[in-house]
Parts: structure tokens; sequence; C-alpha cells
């Protein structure tokens, strides 16, 4: 068995002296592992780094076999990304969602996503809109998707503001009045085709969405914890805002 395709690198471990396990998300395959023969090599190592995208030529006797590596680098992100803590997390958080998909399952459109996000991870005031839209991507190919695109009670497109906890499809802000304490908060930048930026008000909102749905869904019916990860990735966030903002206040005055 034999396949090349590319892929991004989501995490490594040891195996044995010389080797590692990698485990890439790729364009085809979706999340697959392999072994890399002489992984832990000084050669090797930059390059097997998370983050990185690489060419990948995998080989196996049998299909079900975890069989073995041969990556060349195309993008060297690591180094990059593992200067901002935002970054580090972002991709931490974004492989343990992958980890809930099937392994071996394609998903290309998901691929395609992550490459677009690992060039602007490390970019403090975008990684939270890109990382909390994923996860509406990921609860999508779970089959746990929201419906934002109108109103749940009147159909219409516009000034939707909140979303129903029960089934997940958005409510203007008119209709869903009477019952705006119980519903989540639908930040309009996860509204498509909005073209607004997030502050960050609006980005605790996104994730509180996607977390509500998350829990709902997937963690407690597979009995796991959010990912550690995913509440670092949401504290390095709330710094990075807390460090501009005290910043702004000095020069103010």
């Amino acid at each position: 068995m034999e396949w090349r395709d590319e892929g991004i690198i989501l995490g490594t471990r040891k195996h044995g002296e010389t080797s590692a396990i990698l485990e890439v998300m790729t364009r085809a395959h979706g999340r697959h592992l392999g072994l890399v023969r002489g992984g832990r090599s000084r050669k090797q190592q930059p390059v097997l780094q998370p983050g990185n995208r690489v060419d990948l030529l995998w080989r196996a006797r049998l299909d079900e076999h975890l069989g073995t590596f041969q990556a060349e680098a195309i993008e060297m992100n690591a180094a990059r990304l593992m200067d901002s803590a935002v970054a580090v997390y972002g991709l931490q958080t974004m492989a343990a969602h992958l980890r809930l998909l099937p392994e071996r399952d394609a998903h290309g459109g998901l691929y395609e996503a992550l490459s677009v996000m690992i060039v602007h991870l490390d970019d403090a005031d975008a990684a939270g809109e890109l990382v909390a839209r994923f996860e509406l991507l990921i609860l999508d190919e779970l089959g746990f998707g929201l419906d934002l695109s109108q109103c749940a009670a009147t159909g219409t497109r516009q000034d939707l503001a909140y979303v129903s906890p029960k089934s997940g499809r958005a409510v203007s802000r008119e209709a869903g009045a009477p019952w705006r304490d119980k519903m989540l908060a639908l930040p309009a930048f996860l509204q498509r085709g909005s073209g607004l930026r997030a502050d960050p008000a609006a980005v605790e909102d996104a994730f509180r969405l996607t977390g509500f749905f998350f829990t709902r869904h997937v963690y407690e019916p597979r009995a796991i914890e959010q990912p550690d990860a995913r509440a670092g990735f949401l504290a390095a966030l709330r710094k990075h805002h807390a460090t501009r903002k005290a910043i702004a206040g000095d020069n103010a005055a």
C-alpha cells in the first residue's frame, strides 16, 4: 500500500530510541498517523514540528497498518508560530478538535481551512475569529452544525442576534426578545457574508456559543472533557487583549 499527499503536522511522539510517530492532517486522507524512522534525528526534528506543511509518502504492507511516513518540508511554519502563545494554543485546540473525527476520513474542507489559519494564527487579533469559525466547521462535520442563516421563528435574515440553545438555529433580535435571557448571543461576525471584524466581547460570545454545543453534543455524550488547549487559547487571547488595552490607555494618557 502506498500514497503521496500533502499534510499539516498536528503532533509527534517518541517511538523507540530514534523514531517518531507523526500525526498529520492530510488533504485527501484525513487525519493520519505513521512512523518516521529516524524522526528524532537533528535533520528530521526541525521538519517534524506542529504547524509545518509537508509532502508525505506513506507505505504499509496492509491498509490497516500504521505504516511509515517519509516527510519533506514544504512550509516551515513552526518557528514563527512558537513565538506566539495564541498560535501555539490555537494549533493545539484545532488538533484536539480534529481528533474528534474518525482517523483516515477525508475532510478536504477542513484541511483547506487549517491551511489558511496556519498563515494567520500568529496574528492574535485575527486568531480568535479564525478558531471560532473552525469550531463551527468541526460541529458541522460531526453532524451538529448550527443554522445561522435565517431566523428560526420568522425566516428573516436581518438583525440576527441570538441562537436557540434547543435547536441551534439563529433568532432575530425582535423574535428572541421575550426569551433573550435564555438565548445564546450570536456575534455579528459569524454571520455569513457580514464582513465584520470581532471585538474581544464578540470573540467571547462566539466561544461561549460553540462551547455550549460542543459540551452538549460531543463532550458529555463521549464522557470527555474540553481540551485544556482551548482554555489556554482563550486565556492567551484575553491576555493579549488586556495588554493592548493597557498600552492604548498609556498612549492616551
